[in-house]
C-alpha cells in the first residue's frame, strides 16, 4: 500500500491567504505527520518481522499511528509506557482508545522493572530479529523516505501554480519531518519554517544535529515560555478561530503554537506564499478538548 497525494486547499486566516496540505486526508487511520515518518515501514519488505515495538506516552499521536501501521501490516504492536493512569484504563479515550481498538498491547514499565520504557525495551524485552523497534516520535533516518515523498508532492503542486516565492510551515516535536523537508526543498529555493513544541530552540537544534544534518529549517518562537502538553487559553482560542475561519479541524497539541508564531509572520511585507502542513493528530483532540473545557470552563 502506498499513501500519497493528499489534497491542497486554499484558505484565509485573519484576512491572510494560505494553502493547506491536507495530510489528515492520507488515510482514515494512518495519516498526518507520523504517517509520513513511518511510511517506509508500510512499504518495506520484512517477512521476518511480526512485532512492532515503540514507546512514549499513552496518549501519544505516535501510538495511534503505530497501531494503525501494525494493523495494516498484520503485525503486533507492543508500546511501552511508564504508566497508564487508572482513570484512563477505566475510561479509554483519544489515541489510547484508538490504539486499543486496533489491537495494540500497552505495557507499563514502572511496575515491571522501574526502568524508563526505552531502557526496559533494551534490557528486559530484548527484541530479536522478529521485532522492529521505532525510536520515540519516529526520530530516525528511516523517516526521510516518507518525507521525501511529501516534498515531491509539494513540488509537483507548486509547479502548477503561478511563479512566486514559497514557504512551507509545520510545528516540530523531534523536528524530523521539518528537517527532512528542508533538506529536500532548500535546493529548490523553498524555505521551511517550524517551531519547537517540545523543549526550546536549543533542544530542537540538538535533535536536528542527532540526525547528522548540518543545514536546518528556520525556527520561529513566541516571547513567552511554552511547555509541551500544558494548556494555554491562547492556544485554544487560535485553534477555535482556525476551525471557524477555515472549516478544518486542526491538532490541539502542536498546531496552535505554530499558528501563534505564524500570525505575526503572516503580517510581514514581502513574505513568501505559505503552504501549511496539516499534522493529523485529530484523534488526540478527543482527550485534549475535555481538558481545555475543564481547565477554562469553556
Amino acid at each position: 500500500m502506498k499513501l500519497a497525494h493528499s489534497p491542497v486547499t486554499e484558505h484565509q486566516f485573519r484576512g491572510q491567504r494560505f494553502y493547506l496540505k491536507r495530510d489528515d486526508k492520507l488515510h482514515s487511520q494512518f495519516s498526518g505527520n507520523k504517517a509520513r515518518k513511518f511510511m517506509a515501514l508500510l512499504e518495506i519488505e520484512r517477512p521476518d518481522v511480526s512485532t512492532l515495538i515503540g514507546y512514549g506516552s499513552a496518549q501519544a499521536n505516535s501510538l495511534y499511528s503505530m497501531a494503525s501501521l501494525a494493523n495494516m501490516r498484520s503485525w503486533q504492536l507492543e508500546f511501552y509506557v511508564d504508566h497508564i493512569p487508572n482513570w484512563l484504563k477505566l475510561n479509554p479515550i483519544g489515541n489510547y482508545r484508538g490504539a486499543l481498538e486496533l489491537g495494540a498491547k500497552l505495557i507499563e514499565t514502572r511496575p515491571l522493572s522501574g526502568l524508563h520504557p526505552k531502557e526496559h525495551i533494551k534490557q528486559v524485552r530484548q527484541p530479536d530479529e522478529s521485532c522492529f523497534c521505532v525510536p520515540e516520535g519516529g526520530h530516525f533516518a528511516l523517516a526521510e523516505h516518507g518525507v521525501k515523498q511529501l516534498a515531491t508532492e509539494i513540488l509537483d503542486w507548486i509547479r502548477m501554480q503561478p511563479k512566486q516565492a514559497w514557504c512551507v510551515a509545520l510545528p516540530a516535536g523531534t523536528g524530523t519531518t521539518a528537517l527532512y523537508l528542508h533538506k529536500s526543498l532548500a535546493r529548490h529555493g523553498i524555505r521551511v519554517i517550524t517551531c519547537a513544541c517540545v523543549g526550546g530552540s536549543e533542544y530542537l537544534t540538538q535533535q536536528f544535529n542527532e540526525l547528522g544534518e548540518t543545514s536546518h529549517p528556520e525556527i520561529l518562537s513566541i516571547a513567552d515560555k511554552h511547555y509541551f502538553g500544558h494548556l494555554y487559553q491562547e492556544d485554544y482560542e487560535i485553534w477555535q478561530q482556525l476551525q471557524e475561519q477555515t472549516h478544518v479541524e486542526f491538532d490541539l497539541l502542536y498546531d496552535p503554537l505554530m499558528w501563534r508564531c505564524l500570525v505575526p509572520w503572516l503580517q510581514q511585507e514581502n513574505r513568501p506564499s505559505l503552504i501549511y502542513i496539516h499534522q493529523g493528530g485529530i484523534m488526540g483532540n478527543e482527550s485534549m478538548l475535555p481538558r481545555y473545557q475543564r481547565q477554562f470552563e469553556l
